[in-house]
């Protein structure tokens, strides 16, 4: 016997039977949480999962039996994950200042080119990776979701506005004023460092 199809599963929810729901959790729970861990903190990933599929549950009635459940979970899933963001950018209050000295020191040699043939490979890239979660923690939280998705994923235009539910056009100029962004927010991390 073929296991029952997505459409039918939720067809069986919205009549009523609300344990058909674990059904489509079982199935596609992995599915979210690849999508969560990429651009979540780990501290919260099992809280964004629970609130993705709730989200998915009470947004069912508007699902079209003739689309895929994976791909609509995966929109859900993706603005769930830029409204956490959202709500951090809202109450963020952390001064440049915050970049520990050391990554201001790193920031310094890497930007003016110093010789770090000496430092460990993996220890620059754990510091570049810390001072990239930084400065992505300044942006919006839509910008900072269209940087992850095409710098950080090597999703295509496209595909980033299919997940957010933009224009490719709406993605490029958002990534574009995001790169910018960050460019200012690193240079003035420079400038913080040199004027020490």
């Amino acid at each position: 016997m073929n296991p029952p199809k997505d459409s039918e599963i939720v067809r069986r929810i919205l009549q009523g039977e609300t344990n058909a729901f674990a059904l489509l959790l079982d199935r596609y729970k992995d599915h979210a949480l690849r999508i969560i861990k990429r651009r979540i903190p780990e501290k919260d990933i099992e809280d964004i999962a629970q609130e993705v599929f709730v989200r998915a549950y009470q947004s069912l009635p508007g699902f079209d039996p003739e689309s895929h459940f994976k791909k609509w979970l995966s929109v859900i899933a993706v603005r769930t994950c830029c409204d956490y963001w959202r709500k951090g950018y809202r109450t963020q209050e952390s001064p440049m200042s915050s970049l520990s000295e050391r990554h201001s020191e790193w920031l310094e040699a890497v930007i003016s080119s110093e010789s770090t043939a000496s430092v460990d490979e993996k220890a620059r890239q754990e510091e570049a990776k810390e001072v990239l979660t930084w400065a992505l923690a300044r942006l919006s939280a839509e910008d900072r979701m269209v940087m992850e998705m095409v710098y950080l994923e090597g999703m295509s235009g496209s595909e980033a506005a299919e997940l957010m539910g933009w224009s490719i056009t709406n993605v490029k100029v958002r990534a574009f004023r995001a790169r910018k962004r960050l460019r200012k927010l690193l240079s003035g991390l420079l400038k913080k460092g040199e004027a020490k």
